[in-house]
């Protein structure tokens, strides 16, 4: 017999796939997070927001119960939630939705600040800062915890042996520094007998003073530089030339006359060099001379051959400056060409150049400057002949001092 029959088949129950960011996000996590990016402690936020950081925490909790007056927990939640950059409203009815919170009217019981007070809580319960289990502040440590045991030994070894060293050291200087004297049995006999006011620096002979043979007294020259001051030490000086000076040049040399010229000049050895002078004549004439002359303000700078300055000043006019004869010539640089003359054996050159140029390296040799400039015209330039005329006239006063 075969019987029909069927069999229901079972309900397939419907699996949910979860991903990887299927969980729970609950207001705190997200407030953490904000106030991790903005890199914010409680205490920071307490300081910016003036919310005690033990609320901040509760809100972050979702823990309505940590706050005295349940009045300002809407505003406490919604100036966090701003301080985050989080919308407000939701912050608030996310918070009250997972703290169970519920808003109650001014003159409710809820709305009163006052709580039932626990016989067996404490006053440090009360203070979230002073609790150890705070999560957000460190638990202090106990006074002694820092300090090992072992550690107390080695400090009580230091001190003994710093107080060890401290003493042995004491000990050793009050021995060095004690002196002991003992009795000589020969008593040390007198030396000399030296009166420092009765010839002590004379040698004993003449001093008539008894001394050991074999001790020699110290000579006066000895005494002498021994207790000089120093201000009267002074080196004694030998002349090196002595022989030199004893020389007559009127007698001996290339320069002495013969006795045509000056009869009997050589008997006399002691006849001076000054008398020799008239017998000596000059030859040749001196070298000309370039001197510069400034008829206005120029700045002038004279440099030798091997580049020394030689002369820089800032010349007024009436100013002039002899140049030095030497074997290579100096040169010259002005900044004003124009305020410049060269008085070559009594006669102008010039001027260096025209007006406002500046001139640079020219030769201050007699033959480079009456070749490359003509004669001054004391009528081109006023200033020129000004300076002329007052140098003329300082050379004619003494002149005329002298005859009166």
């Amino acid at each position: 017999m075969i019987r029909k029959g069927f069999r229901r088949a079972k309900e397939e129950q419907a699996v949910e796939t979860v991903g990887f960011d299927a969980f729970e996000l609950r207001l705190g996590d997200l407030m953490r997070g904000e106030r991790a990016t903005i890199g914010k402690s409680l205490l920071d936020v307490q300081r910016e927001l003036k919310i005690k950081a033990a609320y901040i925490a509760a809100i972050e909790n979702s823990d309505p119960t940590a706050f005295d007056t349940p009045g300002f927990i809407a505003g406490y939640v919604r100036s966090y939630a701003r301080y985050l950059n989080m919308d407000p409203d939701w912050a608030f009815d996310t918070f009250c939705t997972e703290s169970g919170f519920a808003t109650a009217h001014g003159m409710s019981e809820q709305a009163s600040g006052a709580k039932p007070v626990k016989a067996a809580a404490s006053s440090l319960e009360k203070d979230i800062f002073a609790t150890p289990a705070t999560p957000f502040i460190p638990a202090g440590d106990a006074m002694f915890a820092s300090v090992e045991p072992r550690a107390i030994g080695s400090f009580a070894v230091l001190i003994a042996l710093i107080g060890g060293l401290g003493f042995g050291g004491y000990t050793v200087l009050q021995e060095v520094q004690k002196v002991q004297l003992a009795p000589v049995e020969n008593t040390p006999t007198v030396v000399a007998d030296i009166d420092p006011l009765a010839g002590g620096g004379l040698p004993a002979a003449d001093a008539g003073v008894d001394v050991v043979a074999g001790f020699d007294a110290p000579t006066s020259e000895i005494l002498d530089r021994l207790y000089r001051p120093q201000a009267l030490d002074a080196p004694v000086l030998v002349p090196r030339d002595g022989p030199i000076v004893t020389l007559n040049p009127a007698a001996n040399g290339a320069l002495a006359p013969t006795s045509a010229e000056r009869p009997g000049l050589l008997e006399d050895e002691n006849t001076s060099l000054a008398g020799v002078g008239p017998n000596v004549q000059v030859t040749e004439n001196p070298i000309p001379g370039v001197q510069l002359v400034a008829v206005r303000d120029a700045w002038v700078r004279v440099r030798a051959a091997d580049g020394t300055v030689l002369y820089e000043s800032v010349m007024t006019a009436g100013d002039t400056y002899n140049v030095p004869q030497t074997e290579e010539p100096a040169t010259l640089r002005i900044g004003e060409s124009g305020a410049v003359y060269f008085a070559v054996n009594g006669a102008h050159y010039g001027p260096v150049g025209p007006r406002g140029q500046v001139t640079s390296n020219l030769a201050l040799s007699v033959d480079n400057l009456t070749t490359s400039y003509a004669v001054a015209d004391l009528t081109a330039d006023s200033d020129l002949a000004e300076v002329v005329r007052v140098a003329e006239v300082q050379v004619q006063t003494p002149a005329q001092d002298a005859d009166q």
